[in-house]
């Protein structure tokens, strides 16, 4: 059976266009995503030492609010990596080809109380010469590992059945699997007034795995990053403000090319170690991290 002949039904099958199982209403810091969400912009990344992220906070909440769905402290988010048994999205980041894509399953929220009812995102995020693009659509945990993992069809309304069939087009012709996990714990920090379009996030202590990927499997997770070092983020519709610019210079703060994805692929031995990237990070060893 071809990919696409999972979603040629007859008018017995049209119950998989009926996602009544599937939650439309998120709650709390998952609202940062909807269901069915598409978003083009520019994404520029720092490391910055912890001992530094107080004074960056301080700066940014003079002219940014936090996020509104964002818990005081921030929030955790997991993601689950998918990949071609020779890791070809993997060698498109590390050799920089202007169009790539990856795609993922992200859980906001506290892995350990993940269940298959809990809302997660499948997500595809491709870079088009400068511009990050992300498309993604929520479902439930279990849904959405039978449809990755075990090619199972996947309920979606009509609107969605691109994505969906983009997907699985994706999982089925390239045969992904599971590759590594990444976690961190997240603040945000969103523009307000002539800023709107801008998205500033810190992410702490990041760690993944290479193995046990269910997000509630418990299992030991490993620092991928120098847990001294936060990852910075700096997101933009259309322009970094000149502020931010600012800002980042009197830091101290160096663009850095750097990818969870591909940082958790080299920390845990799946590929060898790129050339490219952050010479901070260059002769960091995972270190083991409570789950």
């Amino acid at each position: 059976m071809g990919v696409f002949d999972r979603f040629r039904r007859s008018p017995a099958d049209t119950a998989y266009d009926e996602p009544e199982d599937i939650p439309t209403q998120p709650t709390g810091y998952q609202q940062t995503a909807s269901r069915l969400h598409a978003f083009n912009r520019y994404e520029i990344k720092y490391l910055l030492d912890e001992a530094k992220v107080p004074a960056l906070r301080d700066e940014l909440a003079g002219h940014m609010d936090s996020d509104p769905y964002s818990p005081h402290g921030g929030y955790p988010v997991t993601s689950l990596y998918y990949d071609t048994p020779d890791l070809r999205f993997y060698w498109e980041k590390i050799e920089g080809l202007r169009f790539r894509r990856k795609l993922r399953m992200r859980l906001y929220g506290n892995a350990s109380e993940c269940t298959d009812a809990t809302a997660v995102q499948v997500e595809i995020k491709q870079r088009v010469n400068r511009v990050t693009q992300k498309r993604r659509l929520a479902m439930p945990y279990g849904a959405a590992r039978r449809w990755l993992d075990h090619r199972e069809p996947v309920a979606h309304a009509p609107a969605e059945r691109p994505f969906v069939e983009e997907v699985t087009t994706l999982v089925g012709n390239l045969d992904l699997r599971p590759i590594v996990t990444t976690g961190y714990l997240r603040e945000a920090f969103v523009g307000r007034d002539a800023d709107l379009g801008l998205r500033v996030t810190i992410d702490h202590k990041v760690h993944g795995r290479d193995r046990d990927f269910g997000f509630a499997s418990g299992a030991q997770n490993r620092f991928i990053i120098p847990p001294h070092l936060a990852i910075v983020e700096i997101k933009a519709n259309e322009r970094v403000p000149y502020w931010v610019t600012d800002l980042t210079a009197r830091s101290d703060m160096s663009v850095v090319r750097i990818s969870k994805y591909c940082q958790s692929v080299q920390a845990f031995g799946l590929a060898p170690r790129s050339r490219y990237g952050a010479p901070e990070l260059a002769d960091h060893e995972p270190v083991a991290v409570l789950p």
